[in-house]
């Protein structure tokens, strides 16, 4: 009896552990990728020289980029509206000298952000000497995206199947149930510009973004640039989103709104794919954290101060559950364009659970209140659009794609390799149906351990939601570039550690530079030929500006008569 007894200690102080109620020293966990950041002087009148060269640096690129989509970004293949044009056509024959404009915008653009980054963030292990203001990098990300806003899409063809399930939606066929080819037929000319795999595929997005969709395709028909148009739109609708709500976030996490917009919202990724590839994740990440901001704002109020929660804050008013109530519908519409967005719903859970003295019937009654508001926007949406629940049984069919940057997907390849070389067949596929779901319940359980650490007010749940997103995103079967933002966006609010931005910004940087255009077949010797040139460019661009630019960084200390002060916090 006793060694039972003993057994069941131990087994449940081992459960503990490893749900984290037992919490360690704050070094040893992932509240060590946060520090509040301090405010600092604005720039001198140096420095914002420097930031208008920085910004002049940019916006050339950009236009660069959006030249060279003329002719090898992801143009239609029908009412191609550059196509047989004499001076504008032009840039579709001469697919070299594109693609080497186009890289050479590429490292402009990423060479820029990092320059800009010296005024938001400092280097990467400290603080800015001066910090530019909200107001200077706001006109600075305007001046970027509006080139990329105007161009054909890029690095991208996902627009054309928005418009293609979009069509078939509104012809009155359930998109759930029929592909390109078989809701809209084989000549139709959207089904057309859908890439091969993906022409009889059904749709894999939430009923709100296919309503949406469907009224555009109403509005637009079969007119292609008008819908790409409106579609984009859509797009910069959410990267607005974001521009409005990550900065609150920030603050509410002690970090400098300029260093989470910088990272968060004039990355690269979010310039070229979010913008230039006309991509619904930015809808949905935008409505995420518009979510998240009214929810917390209800749950720790308006000021950006650390409140205590064992009972200083008063309960909630109309008001507060006016906020609360708003906030998770905008997060469940978020989740009904794509899906993942929905545990954005558990941490403001955890977080409403622990203001309402964090014990287990907190947790319940929360959860009860939330899922209730989330199940009654799901019915309503799906009901008035008249799609149903069809997606429920489509969110899994991009798994046919091996993805390069998903962690299960790669080691299931290279393993099957392996056995391919030992002599051994070729059990790829196998090995996938076992790495795939172990990476899934990693991804969970890291997900419950960040739910436990925001319930237990170790983690904000700003910073908890984007670990939790992050290793989704790194366990996810299929990763495209732009599924990185999904963390990198909200962490960007609360993260300011080397540990996490190091790699972020090293993984914006690098894989903004390896994606290539979609609107043209490439040659080895194509895109080696382009490289160089677009290396060469940049290296006689560096000769000419490194004493115009601040290429190096600048050695000095912040005014000592001016005392730093700690940006506010709430939890």
């Amino acid at each position: 009896m006793a060694v039972l007894e003993g057994a069941a200690r131990k087994t449940l102080a081992f459960g503990r552990r490893a749900l984290g109620f037992d919490v360690p020293a704050p070094d040893h966990t992932v509240a060590a990728l946060h520090r509040d950041e301090t405010e600092v002087p604005g720039l001198d009148k140096r420095e914002r020289a420097q930031l208008d060269r920085i910004r002049l640096m940019g916006a050339t690129g950009a236009v660069l980029m959006a030249i060279a989509a003329l002719g090898i970004g992801a143009q239609p293949v029908h009412q191609n509206p550059v196509s047989g044009v004499r001076v504008l056509g032009i840039f579709a024959r001469a697919h070299t000298g594109s693609l080497a404009m186009c890289m050479f915008g590429t490292v402009l653009v990423i060479g820029a952000w990092l320059l800009l980054g010296r005024f938001a963030i400092g280097g990467l292990a400290g603080s800015p000497l001066h910090r530019l203001t909200r107001s200077q990098l706001d006109r600075t990300l305007l001046l970027w995206i509006i080139p990329l806003s105007v161009a054909p899409p890029m690095f991208s063809n996902d627009v054309y199947s928005y418009l293609a399930q979009s069509e078939i939606a509104a012809r009155g066929i359930d998109p759930y149930a029929e592909g390109p080819v078989a809701g809209l037929g084989i000549d139709n000319v959207l089904t057309n510009n859908v890439p091969t795999i993906w022409r009889d595929t059904p749709a894999p997005y939430g009923p709100l973004f296919l309503w949406i969709g469907r009224g555009i395709a109403e509005l637009t028909g079969d007119n292609i640039i008008a819908g790409v148009w409106v579609h984009r739109l859509l797009a910069l609708a959410g990267v607005a989103l974001i521009v409005w709500a990550l900065p609150r976030l920030s603050v509410r996490c002690g970090v400098a709104p300029v260093s989470a917009l910088w990272l968060g919202a004039a990355n690269p990724l979010v310039l070229f794919h979010l913008v230039g590839g006309v991509h619904n994740d930015a809808l949905m990440i935008g409505l995420m954290l518009a979510g998240m901001e009214l929810t917390l704002r209800a749950i720790y109020g308006d000021g950006g101060r650390r409140d205590s929660l064992n009972g200083a804050m008063p309960s909630l008013d109309a008001r507060g559950y006016a906020l609360l109530i708003g906030g998770a519908v905008v997060i469940t519409l978020s989740s009904s364009i794509k899906f993942t967005s929905i545990i954005a719903l558990g941490f403001v859970g955890m977080a409403l659970a622990r203001r309402w003295g964090g014990s287990l019937l907190a947790v319940v009654k929360a959860a009860a209140l939330l899922g209730v508001i989330a199940g009654a926007t799901t019915l309503f949406v799906s009901w008035a659009s008249g799609l149903g629940f069809g997606w429920v049984f489509t969110l899994s069919v991009a798994n046919a794609v091996r993805s390069w940057m998903s962690l299960p997907t790669v080691i299931g390849v290279i393993t099957g390799f392996g056995g391919v070389l030992l002599g051994l067949g070729d059990h790829t596929t196998a090995l996938l149906s076992i790495t795939r779901p172990i990476a899934g319940l990693v991804a969970g359980y890291v997900t419950v351990r960040m739910l436990v650490a925001t319930g237990t007010g170790r983690l904000h749940p700003v910073g908890a939601l984007g670990v939790s997103l992050g290793a989704i995103v790194l366990l996810f079967p299929v990763v495209q570039p732009w599924y990185l933002l999904w963390a990198i966006v909200p962490l960007a609010a609360w993260a300011t550690q080397p540990v996490f931005r190091v790699p972020a910004v090293a993984f914006s940087a690098v894989v903004s530079m390896l994606v290539m255009p979609r609107g043209a077949e490439f040659q080895v010797f194509q895109i080696i030929g382009a490289a160089l040139a677009a290396a060469v460019c940049f290296a006689l661009f560096y000769v000419l500006t490194r004493h115009t630019l601040p290429w190096r960084a600048q050695a000095g200390v912040s005014a000592p008569s001016q005392e730093a002060t700690a940006y506010r916090v709430t939890s």
